[in-house]
């Protein structure tokens, strides 16, 4: 057989996993301007890329320093979902009384627009930063619930009785075999809560508040300065972008045994 030729630079760097969305985020700005100029739209209805990136070149310190509010709620929130909702997963799953009174009302819940909840929080609460938190919390909280729930409830009996049968308390039967094999659902739910936080700080700062990234966006459709709108949702994108990567590092330090952190997973049909 012949041997196989050593890649090149070039297709190293092409094969790298963050340059492939790099290069297809670079292909969507290059359409945007096309259809722009093609179509020839208005920039008072969408803005060219380059007044975009100009206005974030300009206003990057200042939309960095109301950028701060936004992750601080979105962060405060997130941790919440996670130190509420894991716990509460664990008594749905583990009883079916709690899940008959409980999940209910959690679907229920989810059923009510955020953004017509979020001035009782302005009453209750003031425009200080706690309605922004319970904003990210209340968007956040349901996906860590039902994933931890599926994710408890697909523990393998089998394995949950031989560890019993091995006369390991209930604490250690929870360490050694429910927790670990909950832990790729739970992880999949912290992943779509950290992203939906970042839409309720923002929901909490369009109702009431005079910082951060929404108060930015509330104050551009105000006055029709699109370009600056447009960068505030770049800088959420980059925000969520960001929170999403560092909770899926998390995931791959706590779970490194899992079959989807693997490199080399060949789906076969």
């Amino acid at each position: 057989m012949a041997e196989l030729k050593p890649q090149s630079a070039v297709s190293k760097m092409l094969n790298a996993a963050w340059i492939r969305p790099f290069l297809f985020l670079v292909f969507i700005v290059v359409a945007w301007d096309l259809a722009i100029r093609l179509f020839k739209i208005p920039a008072y209805q969408i803005p060219s890329p380059g007044d975009v990136i100009a206005v974030l070149r300009t206003d990057w310190p200042e939309l960095l320093r109301q950028s701060w509010p936004t992750t601080y709620a979105t962060v405060c929130g997130f941790a919440l979902s996670a130190l509420f909702g894991i716990p509460i997963a664990m008594l749905i799953a583990g009883s079916k009384t709690v899940e008959s009174y409980v999940y209910p009302l959690l679907v229920f819940s989810q059923s009510v627009p955020k953004i017509a909840i979020a001035p009782l929080f302005v009453v209750w609460f003031g425009f200080g930063i706690i309605p922004k938190v319970i904003s990210a919390f209340l968007l956040g909280f349901f996906p860590v619930v039902v994933s931890a729930v599926q994710g408890f409830k697909s523990v393998d009996p089998d394995m949950v009785d031989l560890a019993r049968a091995m006369q390991g308390s209930r604490f250690q039967v929870f360490c050694a075999v429910n927790l670990p094999h909950a832990l790729p659902a739970i992880f999949s739910g912290l992943k779509v809560s950290v992203t939906l936080a970042v839409v309720g700080a923002v929901v909490g700062e369009f109702v009431g508040s005079n910082s951060g990234i929404g108060y930015v966006m509330q104050r551009s459709i105000g006055t029709f300065d699109l370009p600056t709108m447009f960068a505030a949702l770049v800088i959420l994108a980059l925000l969520g972008v960001i929170l999403f990567w560092i909770v899926d590092r998390i995931e791959k330090l706590v779970i490194p045994w899992h079959v989807s952190q693997r490199e080399d997973v060949i789906f076969a049909s």
